[in-house]
């Protein structure tokens, strides 16, 4: 079975083909240039790029294959959640090919494609395990009791963790997306040097928050603190964070299978930090942590049960997993 995955949820056009559950195709066309001068995305610039970059991505994805757009036998999109204006590009393009091709169509969830992408690197892994999914709009932690079975343990009270990262970044003066410019600048300052506090001390959830982690480095800027003890300091905090709540998790399920995935994933002071605690690692293979269409096409081709989704399933900006 040939499986085309559409994702333009954000500012990254994928484009992807999986073959009877094996990645064939994977191209994603990046954005970073078009909205670095502004330090973040520009919902209106990024689905008119999506629709300008598409049609050429498709081409190139087939090529990679070997085959041809007749050969595929489901087209599947991401539904949401996501930028509206994005996500419809991708989506309604789908639609479109579903249509002409007379071929099913399915609607995938955004969050549920970073999940799967994992059979891509561990086509042999199994529920139940633990899931954080951490990038620039999302910090979800999940315990999947089986494929297709999610409950959300617990998400961001306010920003995702990429977010912050983008916008610490901002203010340090470095360039967009944050995540790699900080990491790149925390190599050279000391991580003890600002006072940040970990969010959320001593509670018994498992939610996350950076919106006060943000303020705090603004703070520190203001302060004159050197920006590279602002970005050591404020790299070390959000990884203690984000481990101190799945380790909590962990100890509190007794799990200790761990996925992560999304762009904050590849953030090596984290996997150092997660890989210290003893827990199994699972992580996708380099080029399917962040948005791809592979990791749609993958989760369309392990839900597949002989039944598509209606043309007339809407996609929705704001669409929970769990």
């Amino acid at each position: 079975m040939l499986v085309l995955g559409i994702d333009t949820s954000c500012d990254d056009t994928g484009v992807g083909l999986v073959r009877d559950g094996r990645v064939v195709a994977n191209k994603v066309a990046s954005q970073t240039l078009l909205h670095q001068q502004y330090g973040g995305v520009v919902p209106e610039l990024a689905s008119r790029e999506h629709t300008q970059v598409i049609d050429g991505l498709l081409e190139q994805a087939l090529a990679e294959a070997g085959v041809r757009l007749q050969d595929v036998d489901l087209i599947a999109a991401t539904r949401g959640p996501g930028l509206i204006g994005a996500l419809l590009v991708g989506y309604t393009y789908a639609k479109g090919l579903a249509l002409a091709l007379k071929r099913p169509f399915m609607g995938v969830h955004h969050l549920e494609g970073h999940l799967y992408a994992a059979l891509a690197e561990h086509p042999e892994v199994e529920p139940p395990f633990l899931a954080l999914i951490a990038s620039g709009g999302h910090s979800h932690l999940f315990r999947v009791t089986a494929w297709g079975q999610y409950e959300l343990l617990g998400a961001t009270m306010d920003d995702a963790a990429g977010e912050a990262f983008d916008k610490v970044a901002r203010l340090l003066g470095l360039g967009y997306p944050g995540g790699p410019e900080i990491e790149k600048l925390a190599a050279q300052g000391d991580p003890e040097a600002v006072p940040f506090g970990v969010p959320l001390q001593g509670q018994s959830h498992y939610a996350f928050s950076f919106s006060g982690l943000k303020t705090a480095a603004l703070r520190a800027v203001e302060k004159g603190f050197d920006k590279a003890d602002i970005a050591a300091s404020f790299q070390r905090v959000v990884v203690d964070h984000l481990a101190s709540v799945v380790l909590r998790a962990a100890r509190d399920t007794g799990l200790q299978t761990l996925l992560v995935t999304g762009g904050v994933a590849q953030n090596r002071a984290l996997r150092e930090r997660l890989e210290r605690a003893g827990l199994k690692l699972l992580f996708p293979p380099r080029g399917m942590a962040t948005d791809n269409g592979a990791m749609i096409a993958l989760a369309a081709w392990r839900r597949w049960g002989g039944r598509g989704d209606a043309l007339s399933l809407p996609a929705a900006a704001y669409l929970p997993l769990a």
